[in-house]
């Protein structure tokens, strides 16, 4: 019963940007999005690891400028077809995991059109376009010419604001002094912070804890009490 109440109380993620997390490794990025419609050949890539924000900026402004979505591990037919389709009612368009893209022709045209009046090209990956496979030259040409706006690793803000909003999501209240705690001890990865986030709030429920820097220092074991000593030298 505790575990469909705890799921009954999460609350669902939002896109916006106002709920985006800014700091020293993603201001240039944005700054870069901004600057939208005035992307060179009208295409932008953005790049960066998991969890970085690529898909929350990416979204935003998607809704912002009524961006037709399409992912980059659909079927290769299924986004032939669309791409032939704004070929006569060119619109904005956001291809999120390009890297997994394998359709030459598709991203070729896409990159060609984003210059088209009332067109644009958003793309999200994980690595950069000039290490992508592929085999037409003039696509490889396109995508060496491509605007880049990097997302760096996440930073302590990032991380904090990060684990506060997955807390938000399961109605848990942590406190500063556990996020403090949590920031120091975690890898730097936003799925790390998921796993953290996830197994805490799983543990309390199991036990009928609170979330709080004792069951975080549970989870962690020795290794957390280790540092802890060393904090205090």
């Amino acid at each position: 019963m505790g575990a469909q109440l705890r799921l009954r109380l999460e609350r669902s993620r939002t896109f916006r940007r106002e709920d985006f997390i800014l700091s020293e490794v993603n201001a240039e990025a944005v700054r870069a999005i901004d600057r939208w419609p005035n992307w060179h050949g009208g295409a932008l890539a953005l790049v960066g690891p998991a969890g970085a924000g690529k898909t929350h900026l990416a979204k935003d402004w998607a809704a912002s400028h009524g961006a037709d979505i399409m992912a980059g591990d659909a079927p290769g037919d299924t986004i032939a077809q669309r791409v032939v389709s704004l070929a006569n009612a060119p619109r904005p368009v956001l291809l999120e995991d390009a890297d997994r893209l394998r359709d030459d022709e598709s991203l070729f045209h896409l990159i060609n059109q984003a210059a088209r009046p009332e067109g644009g090209l958003l793309i999200t990956a994980r690595t950069l376009p000039a290490a992508w496979p592929c085999r037409l030259p003039d696509l490889r040409s396109r995508l060496n010419a491509l605007l880049i706006a990097e997302l760096g690793p996440p930073d302590d803000v990032i991380l904090s604001g990060v684990l506060r909003a997955l807390f938000r999501e399961r109605s848990i209240r942590a406190s500063d002094d556990l996020v403090s705690y949590l920031v120091r001890r975690i890898d730097r990865s936003i799925p790390e912070v998921e796993r953290v986030v996830a197994r805490l709030d799983e543990t309390a429920d199991q036990e009928g804890r609170p979330v709080n820097r004792a069951l975080a220092r549970q989870i962690f074991g020795a290794e957390a009490e280790a540092d802890d000593l060393f904090d205090d030298l």
